[in-house]
């Protein structure tokens, strides 16, 4: 059941959660990792050889989505966003530090989505995978807006929703005794609004019941040509 209010400290709560458990979530990643690298592989299908520059919001240890990202193609320039301390270093042991000048494709950043300063037209994918309802609903609303401004015309977004509409739920407990999580959701139609509103075609809309038996909207849209 949810709640009429966000909880107090809801970026940090959330946090520490996952860097308390981040070893035993990437486990858990890799293990159902099915459904978002065959989503990733019916986006992947679409794009051209100008299509380069990533931004990953939620990518946790980076591991399958930019572990898969990087075996793709040697020409893919990826930013790697994620709220956890401990997820951002699992997956620069995994996948490697920046290097000025050469060396890692990978730059990553931590923190909060919400506070991403990047430059609009900066990006010709944008992924988001099973994090967005981790975020209060009026600020995933901001956040697909924002998504929609940072892709290149004729760049894709590939983002999963939450399918059923639901607001302020907290579960405790989960993958071990500090592990708190936090999320919302708008439900499927409001998605698809919230998407067309930004000027975005959607290419794939489709609802899947996912491993652990919650249904996700699943939404590839694209940005028109200039």
């Amino acid at each position: 059941m949810g709640s009429d209010s966000v909880p107090e400290n809801l970026k940090a709560r959330l946090k520490d959660s996952y860097d308390a458990i981040a070893e035993r979530y990437t486990e858990w990643s890799i293990r159902t990792s099915d459904i978002r690298v065959g989503y990733l592989d019916k986006l992947l299908a679409l794009l051209s050889p100008s299509h380069n520059d990533i931004l990953e919001i939620g990518c946790g240890a980076g591991i399958p989505t930019t572990e898969k990202l990087l075996a793709h193609s040697p020409g893919f320039r990826i930013t790697a966003n994620d709220l956890s301390s401990s997820q951002i270093a699992l997956g620069k042991k995994r996948l490697g530090e920046d290097v000025v000048g050469g060396g890692s494709r990978v730059t990553w950043i931590e923190g909060d989505m919400m506070q991403l300063d990047l430059p609009d037209g900066s990006f010709d994918v944008v992924l988001g995978f099973y994090t967005i309802q981790h975020l209060p609903r009026d600020e995933q609303s901001v956040m697909i807006r924002r998504v929609a401004k940072w892709l290149k015309p004729g760049g894709y977004m590939l983002i999963n929703f939450p399918a059923q509409e639901d607001e302020n739920v907290v579960m405790t407990g989960w993958m071990g005794e500090k592990g708190w999580v936090y999320h919302s959701g708008w439900g499927a139609e409001k998605y698809r609004q919230l998407v067309k509103e930004t000027g975005l075609e959607l290419v794939l809309d489709e609802v899947k019941q996912d491993n652990v038996k919650a249904e996700f909207l699943w939404i590839i849209g694209k940005k028109c040509e200039a």
